[in-house]
């Protein structure tokens, strides 16, 4: 049985598309059809998702979503190339880990800039393309840590809460134009953010404390069993979860987010 072809004819936009689940989402939704804009700040990233996915469907932009005016030159080169938007997929993302009283406010602004600001301009400057899509649909990535306890991530949580309810406010505001908004949250999944790896190493910043007390990690770890006994999921899991709601199959679901821990947290 070959995989879904929900994305025939929809155009994409995917920030965060260099690497992890980001890029995940980017080949599963090639995959299923879709003509697809990878946006990343890392061009290495965006030229290993394009060598990987090796399709025409796909084009590459660089943009660095925390500055606004990388951001609507972005969106609007991408929305030119597609010949406008259907689905928008803001994946881009940044993890500082440390404790709190030693989190600088630099580092914070940093995490709360990238995560909650930069989803806010990539959508905004994405509304305008969507309004005119064809069952526009946003996904935007929260995370478990939007709604439990996540030690040594007080910054990434709080810019997870802030996008979780962004998605809910947008979701009712342009539900007359038929705009759908909904979320995903992601939990014991591999990435670039979990891993230090690649482009995504650099922008983590120091990893968990060397201190870290893993006792506080005891109830975020997955109740379903992994092959390897392996402690993450890849990041298609998330992936696939993606491209349900950003295709017309979720075309009832709205206002929501889905959380993909394994469970994790039930």
């Amino acid at each position: 049985m070959g995989v879904l072809q929900r994305y025939t004819g929809r155009r994409v936009l995917i920030t965060g598309g260099g690497s992890g689940i980001g890029q995940a989402c980017v080949l599963r939704i090639l995959e299923e059809g879709g003509q697809v804009v990878a946006a990343d700040i890392s061009e290495a990233g965006l030229r290993d998702t394009a060598e990987k996915a090796d399709s025409a469907a796909l084009s590459t932009v660089t943009m660095d979503i925390a500055d606004e005016e990388s951001v609507r030159a972005g969106v609007a080169e991408a929305v030119q190339r597609l010949g406008g938007l259907d689905t928008l997929v803001n994946a881009a993302g940044v993890l500082r880990s440390a404790h709190f009283e030693q989190t600088t406010l630099a580092d914070f602004e940093q995490v709360v800039r990238i995560n909650l600001i930069g989803t806010f301009l990539v959508t905004r400057e994405s509304i305008a393309a969507l309004r005119d899509g064809v069952g526009p649909a946003v996904v935007n990535f929260s995370s478990t840590s939007a709604a439990f306890a996540h030690p040594y991530m007080s910054a990434y949580a709080a810019s997870k809460g802030g996008i979780q309810a962004m998605t809910h406010a947008l979701a009712l505001e342009f539900s007359k134009q038929g705009i759908r908004f909904n979320a995903v949250q992601p939990g014991s999944i591999s990435s670039g953010m979990t891993d230090g790896t690649g482009a995504a190493k650099q922008s983590m910043g120091p990893g968990l404390p060397a201190d870290v007390d893993f006792g506080m990690f005891a109830k975020a770890s997955p109740a379903l069993p992994l092959d390897g006994g392996a402690i993450f999921a890849g990041p298609d899991a998330v992936a696939s979860v993606v491209a349900m709601l950003g295709s017309p199959d979720a075309y009832f679901v709205t206002g929501t987010e889905v959380r993909v821990d394994g469970g994790s947290h039930m």
